[in-house]
């Protein structure tokens, strides 16, 4: 059970929550979540999830590694947060954590009170949807709010129309 939503109540705005990652459809999802954000006064977020298990074969370099995946998820998130900025006008929230994405995204949403929908693109190609959309889809992750799924190729004008 998550706990009660407050995006409705007076001082508080409704978050959009985009997840940050390497796939190609992300950039769709971030398009998306920032047109409805904006046209609802609402907030972006940005989730950048360092799975763990990247650096913990080599104990030695460990904190090498940790420091570039925080290096390389900072810059990711400051790409997208750039383009928000330019394309929509709306400073989005950055967000940096370490674990399995599904599990991040459920604390995260259990924390933020104001997170009310995640926005996920499905991919286009063959190898399928995407590995959220897939865990969404196959109930092993089964998100407690609404998740809105944008298919990856739609284009700027299609979101525009749809946010």
């Amino acid at each position: 059970m998550v706990s009660k939503r407050l995006s409705r109540e007076a001082g508080h705005r409704r978050k959009f929550l985009a997840i940050i990652d390497d796939t190609p459809e992300c950039e769709r999802a971030v398009a998306y979540a920032s047109k409805r954000a904006q046209h609802t006064s609402g907030v972006l977020v940005l989730l950048y999830v360092i799975e763990p298990d990247d650096f913990q074969h080599w104990l030695g370099v460990e904190k090498i590694m940790r420091e570039e995946a925080n290096a390389t998820a900072r810059g990711a998130l400051d790409g997208y947060a750039n383009k928000v900025r330019q394309s929509v006008g709306i400073e989005p929230e950055l967000v940096v954590r370490e674990g399995k994405p599904t599990e991040e995204i459920h604390k995260l949403i259990e924390e933020d009170q104001d997170i009310a929908i995640l926005v996920l693109a499905a991919g286009a190609g063959k190898e399928g949807p995407g590995p959220l959309v897939s865990a969404v889809a196959g109930r092993g992750a089964a998100f407690p709010i609404p998740v809105t799924v944008v298919p990856q190729n739609l284009s700027d004008e299609e979101i525009d129309s749809l946010a």
